[in-house]
C-alpha cells in the first residue's frame, strides 16, 4: 500500500513540470508557468452576456432555431444532461453536436509529442469551423461535422456526420463558452456544475474501465491538463450561464424547468415576440397531423371538413381562455365548496363571409346560444376598395367579440371587419380576431393597425406569394370546406 501511493504521488508531482498547450509549447523553453497568457487574455472578455441570441432585425424572416449550449467540466454528466434534454424533448427534431468533433488535426511535430500536448486547451479545437457549423444550422441549412479519430488524432478523410436543421440545436462541450461569438449564437446557457472529486473520480473509472488506462496515468494527465485547463478556461466561462445544474444528470428538477422552459420558447413564433397580442396555440403531434391533413391538395372533401372542424375546436377554445373571467364559489353534491370561475356573459361571434362561418358551429358548442353577426366584405376591382354588408347585433358595443375567418392573408378584408366593429362602439381590447393560419403579413397588417386586440391562431405560415395567397397554405380554404370547388357538382 505505500508503494501504491508513493506511485500516486510522484505521478502527480511530475504532472506538474513543462508541456506545451495547445498549438505552443508553453513551458518547454521558459520556466514560466504554463498558460500564463491565456490566463491573462481573459480578463478582457465581456463580464456577460444576454441569454438569449439578437431578435433578427427582419421581422418576416424564416424561424429560428433553439441553440443550447451545455458546458461544464471534464466527466460533469453534461451528456447525460443533453441525454436527458433529447428525451423529453421527443415531439421535436433535436441534434446534438459536439465540440469534440472539431479537435484539429496533429501535425508531424505535434504527433512526436502527443503525450505533451494539450486537449484542453481552446487552441486545440477549431473554433471557427464550429462557429460555421452553428451558422449554417441556424440558417437552416444542413452541416458535415467531421468525424475526429482519437486513436490517430487526425480526423476521418472517408466520412462525416451529416447533421440537419432542427428545432433545437445542442452545443455540447467542455469550452463551448470560451469564444464570445459561439456565444452569441445561443439562445440558452447550461452550465453542468459538479463537485471537482466526484468528476476525478468517475474520469478514473472511464479511462481505466472503458479505455484501459491505469490510475497513474489518468492522474497524471488530469494534473497536467485536465485541471489547469478547467481552473483557467472551463470555470471562469460559468459567469456566462444562463442555468447552472449542480451534480449534473442527477438533477432531475432542473433539467425538467429547463425543457419546460425550451418547449415555451419553441411554441412562441418569432412574430409572437414582437406582437405579443398574437397567440399560436401550442403545437403537437396530433395538431401537426391535422394540418398536414388539411393541406394535402388530394384530400377528400369529408376528411377536410372533419379535421378542420377539429382545429377549429381548439383555436375556438384557446380563443375563450382569453376572455376575462370573475371568480364564482359553488357547492358541490358532497357538500364541499368549490372555488372556480365564471363565463364572459356578454359575448358574441362575428364571422366574415363566407370562410368565416366555417367557424361558427365550433363557436356554437362551446357557447351554448351565442349571437353571431355576419360581415361580407367584396373587393372592387385592383384599387383596394371594399363594399361592406353587415348584420350584428344591436348590443355589439357592450359584448366581447370573437371574430372569425380561418385564415388571414393580406389583413386587408381583417382591417375593414375590426374598423367596422369599432365604429360601432366595440373597444379594440374586446375583439378577439380566430383563424386557423396566419401570414406574417397579414398579422403586421393587424397588429400595426390594431394592437389592442388579440389574435389566436393555429399555425403562422411563411409568406404571401404574388398572388397574395399563403405559402405554404391550404387553398381556398371556402370551397374546400363547402364543395364549390369540386367540378362534378
Amino acid at each position: 500500500m505505500p508503494e501504491d501511493s508513493s506511485s500516486i504521488d510522484y505521478a502527480m508531482e511530475k504532472a506538474s513540470g513543462p508541456h506545451f498547450s495547445g498549438l505552443r509549447f508553453d513551458g518547454l523553453l521558459s520556466s514560466s508557468p504554463p498558460n500564463s497568457s491565456a490566463v491573462s487574455s481573459l480578463s478582457h472578455l465581456r463580464s456577460a452576456v444576454s441569454s438569449s441570441s439578437p431578435t433578427s432585425s427582419d421581422p418576416d424572416a424564416p424561424k429560428q432555431p433553439f441553440i443550447i449550449g451545455v458546458s461544464g467540466g471534464t466527466a460533469s454528466g453534461k451528456t447525460t444532461v443533453c441525454d436527458m434534454i433529447i428525451q423529453q424533448l421527443h415531439d421535436h427534431r433535436v441534434v446534438l453536436v459536439n465540440q469534440d468533433s472539431f479537435y484539429r488535426g496533429l501535425t508531424s511535430e505535434e504527433l512526436q509529442r502527443v503525450q505533451e500536448y494539450n486537449f484542453d486547451h481552446p487552441d486545440a479545437f477549431d473554433t471557427e469551423q464550429l462557429l460555421h457549423c452553428a451558422e449554417t444550422l441556424k440558417s437552416g441549412q444542413p452541416y458535415q461535422v467531421p468525424i475526429y479519430d482519437f486513436k490517430t488524432h487526425q480526423r476521418r478523410s472517408d466520412t462525416f456526420r451529416q447533421v440537419n436543421a432542427s428545432d433545437v440545436i445542442i452545443l455540447e462541450g467542455i469550452l463551448v463558452f470560451h469564444d464570445s461569438r459561439v456565444r452569441n449564437l445561443m439562445n440558452m446557457k447550461v452550465f453542468v456544475d459538479t463537485d471537482a472529486d466526484v468528476r476525478l473520480a468517475r474520469r478514473i473509472r472511464r479511462d481505466t474501465v472503458e479505455r484501459g488506462r491505469d490510475v497513474n496515468s489518468v492522474l497524471e494527465q488530469y494534473a497536467k491538463f485536465v485541471k489547469p485547463a478547467f481552473d483557467d478556461f472551463v470555470l471562469p466561462s460559468k459567469k456566462y450561464a444562463d442555468v447552472i445544474i449542480p451534480r449534473g444528470g442527477d438533477n432531475h428538477v432542473a433539467v425538467d424547468l429547463i425543457t419546460q422552459h425550451i418547449h415555451t420558447k419553441l411554441g412562441q413564433h418569432d412574430l409572437c415576440k414582437i406582437y405579443p397580442n398574437v397567440y399560436v396555440i401550442q403545437s403537437t403531434f396530433q395538431i401537426r397531423g391535422m394540418h398536414t391533413l388539411i393541406r394535402e391538395k388530394d384530400i377528400s372533401k369529408h376528411d377536410f371538413v372533419f379535421y378542420s372542424d377539429r382545429l377549429i375546436r381548439l383555436v375556438v377554445e384557446h380563443g375563450l381562455g382569453h376572455l376575462p373571467f370573475t371568480e364564482k364559489q359553488v357547492v358541490t353534491p358532497t357538500g364541499a365548496v368549490y372555488t372556480g370561475v365564471d363565463f364572459c356573459k356578454k359575448l358574441c361571434g362575428v364571422s366574415i363571409i363566407r370562410s368565416g362561418e366555417s367557424m361558427e358551429n365550433a363557436l356554437r358548442a362551446c357557447c351554448k346560444g351565442i349571437k353571431i353577426g355576419k360581415i361580407l366584405i367584396h373587393r372592387d376591382g385592383d384599387n383596394g376598395k371594399q363594399l361592406i354588408y353587415e348584420k350584428l347585433p344591436h348590443d355589439i358595443s357592450e359584448r366581447h367579440v370573437l371574430l372569425l375567418d380561418p385564415v388571414l392573408a393580406t389583413g386587408n378584408s381583417a382591417n375593414q371587419a375590426i374598423e367596422l366593429l369599432i365604429q360601432k362602439g366595440v373597444p379594440e381590447s374586446h375583439i378577439i380576431f380566430l383563424n386557423l393560419i396566419s401570414a406574417p403579413e397579414g398579422i403586421h397588417c393587424v397588429c400595426k393597425r390594431f394592437p389592442a386586440l388579440k389574435i389566436v391562431t393555429s399555425e403562422i405560415d411563411q409568406c404571401l406569394n404574388q398572388e397574395f395567397r399563403v405559402i405554404p397554405g391550404l387553398g381556398e380554404f371556402g370551397d374546400r370546406y363547402f364543395g364549390t370547388d369540386e367540378e362534378d357538382q
